[in-house]
């Protein structure tokens, strides 16, 4: 069992949008609509391979709209309906059996980075998850156009795609129930083999391409992010924190606690590593400091967990429309030792920011006995990020 993969589901027609093109293969720009969703998945660092399930008919027609991908996906060809395409997806993965698989509609190439990572953690906790995105117009029941009554939308949401699943759970219960009946999405499949799924919050953006108006509106948000792309800038920001210790008997750092003789004083937990950082990313957008938003002062704040000022932080890069490259913290102390945890933090600190663990660094080292850190009276913490923004020109 090994990593993350995802299942492209392409065999369709695509009759509605009123081509005699499937719909996967129509462009947006200079691209088809399946190469820009292969992308987006061949972007995001916590996908391991992708699979792309197409119609028997359309290898050709895919080795031509897709031909950057050729030597870079694995091909199964589908069936007579999703669900069998589906399966013969997750048979064809039977020999590699990831941990994880993300099911995803062709038709859905605007799935943001933030979703796919959020189920990508739900699939490797373990849960099975889909991508979905709450009900906001009133509805009616309707007959012979007559509205009958209102329906509450409180509970509802829209189903969408990329559902995610442990491997096995997934592909056992499309074995299960094979040609039982024609389920509508892999969702119901798994509900059917009594499964609980899991909501990751999802935007209309992620909606899938079915009609001639659907085809106009993604040629508009297909401009809109070529655009945004030419017109991102960098940003780098530094942050720095330091804590004395007093009596306890561990220290929290970058979100983990380590046995200690000692323990970080702090009106918060006094996690040094996330405060760092958190300094680091508000500087990279102007917005100020910690102190500037959860001042010590407020009592709202006593023993705060500090991953909720990382949150913070996260949350006002993805309101400004931009994203987290990378992340780097260096904790300088004598004691404890950070190597034998720093996979751990490192991954509780991706997991925060909602990106991969591969966008994140985190270092230890001395002060060579010099100083407070030397005469083992605290730990201080730098951090430096870079993210980016959509430019002000």
């Amino acid at each position: 069992m090994s990593g993350t993969w995802a299942i492209i589901v392409a065999a369709g027609r695509g009759r509605r949008v009123g081509t005699d093109l499937p719909k996967q293969y129509l462009k947006l720009g200079d691209t088809s609509i399946l190469a820009l969703t292969l992308d987006n998945f061949f972007k995001h660092p916590d996908i391991d391979g992708v699979l792309v399930v197409i119609h028997p008919d359309d290898e050709d027609l895919f080795k031509h709209e897709c031909l950057e991908f050729i030597n870079k996906v694995r091909i199964a060809f589908g069936g007579a309906t999703r669900q069998e395409s589906v399966l013969n997806g997750l048979q064809a993965l039977a020999k590699t059996s990831p941990n994880v698989v993300l099911i995803h509609d062709a038709a859905r190439p605007f799935t943001n980075h933030n979703v796919i990572s959020n189920l990508v953690h739900a699939g490797t906790s373990g849960k099975a998850a889909i991508a979905a995105s709450p009900v906001v117009d009133s509805l009616k029941q309707v007959t012979n156009n007559t509205i009958l009554k209102n329906v509450a939308r409180d509970e509802l949401w829209h189903a969408q795609t990329p559902q995610a699943f442990p491997f096995d759970l997934i592909r056992d219960a499309h074995i299960a129930t094979n040609n039982l009946e024609n389920y509508t999405d892999d969702a119901a499949v798994a509900e059917a083999f009594g499964h609980q799924i899991s909501i990751v919050k999802s935007g209309k953006e992620n909606f899938k391409i079915t009609t001639p108006e659907d085809m106009i509106q993604a040629t508009m948000i297909h401009k809109n992010m070529q655009t945004k792309e030419l017109n991102m800038e960098s940003r780098t920001g530094f942050g720095y924190d330091v804590h004395c210790f007093e009596e306890g008997d561990h220290v929290t750092l970058c979100g983990v606690d380590i046995p200690h003789t000692k323990k970080l004083k702090g009106h918060s937990d006094a996690d040094v590593g996330l405060h760092a950082l958190t300094d680091a990313i508000l500087g990279a957008l102007c917005e100020g400091d910690i102190g500037t938003h959860f001042p010590p002062t407020d009592p709202q704040w006593k023993g705060a967990l500090s991953d909720q000022f990382l949150i913070f932080a996260r949350d006002r890069v993805l309101t400004r429309q931009g994203k987290i490259i990378h992340v780097d913290v260096t904790i300088i102390c004598e004691k404890p030792k950070i190597g034998p945890n720093r996979e751990i933090m490192v991954t509780k600190m991706a997991e925060i920011l909602g990106i991969a663990s591969s966008r994140v660094s985190i270092k230890a080292t001395t002060s060579e006995k010099l100083g407070f850190t030397g005469r083992e009276e605290g730990i201080a913490a730098q951090a430096v990020a870079t993210i980016q923004l959509p430019s002000d020109d």
